[in-house]
């Protein structure tokens, strides 16, 4: 912005907000959003921030809980970029696992189903994994377990919750155990990152 004398959150062939938040941590983010300023100083640039009602949402957020703040002066001037993001818990895989496992015996009770054993199987982990390299849920790895297993495939930043629709399926009185598998990425479609999860039924 001093380089250009203006302000912008994006300038020609620069990466997109998002992405240069994404760029700059490792912390899987849901939200983000960014601040820009030019003031005299740094009380005033913060006074007139919060004078205009989208700078003052970014603010006063109570979602974000991270932030990043860049100020450089020129002469009796000064720039201003606050960056902000909601970053999510972070979980190993095996942890994320673990939550799904909880949520898939938290819906059998509610369902007024005896608790299923869980099995870890090899096959799961790397159907997961093979969307998240592909970008997408249906790939041959999960065509594999479709053949033994009811398969719900689904993404997540939450896994300690299953997708509504999951409910039929996990309240099956039919059931005889399953297993979780889980990859996490960032992706194309999902360049703040997800979990990628492969429930299969028995």
């Amino acid at each position: 912005m001093l380089e250009a004398h203006q302000l912008s959150h994006q300038f020609q062939g620069e990466p997109s907000v998002v992405d240069r938040v994404i760029a700059a941590t490792s912390r899987q983010l849901d939200e983000a959003g960014e601040n820009v300023a030019v003031d005299s100083d740094a009380v005033e640039g913060h006074r007139h921030l919060m004078l205009s009602p989208p700078h003052r949402a970014n603010l006063l957020n109570a979602s974000y809980n991270v932030v990043g703040l860049g100020v450089i002066r020129s002469g009796n001037q000064i720039y201003i970029v606050e960056d902000f993001g909601r970053a999510l818990p972070s979980y190993s895989v095996v942890q994320a696992k673990s939550l799904v496992a909880t949520a898939v015996n938290k819906m059998r009770k509610q369902s007024q189903r005896p608790v299923l054993p869980r099995r870890d199987l090899a096959i799961a982990d790397n159907a997961a994994c093979s969307m998240a390299h592909a970008d997408k849920l249906a790939t041959d790895d999960v065509q594999k377990l479709v053949q033994h297993y009811t398969v719900l495939s689904f993404t997540t930043v939450h896994p300690e919750t299953l997708p509504a629709e999951s409910l039929r399926a996990i309240s099956s009185p039919n059931l005889r155990s399953y297993s979780v598998g889980a990859c996490y990425a960032r992706t194309t479609s999902y360049p703040m990152g997800t979990y990628w999860v492969v429930l299969s039924l028995e």
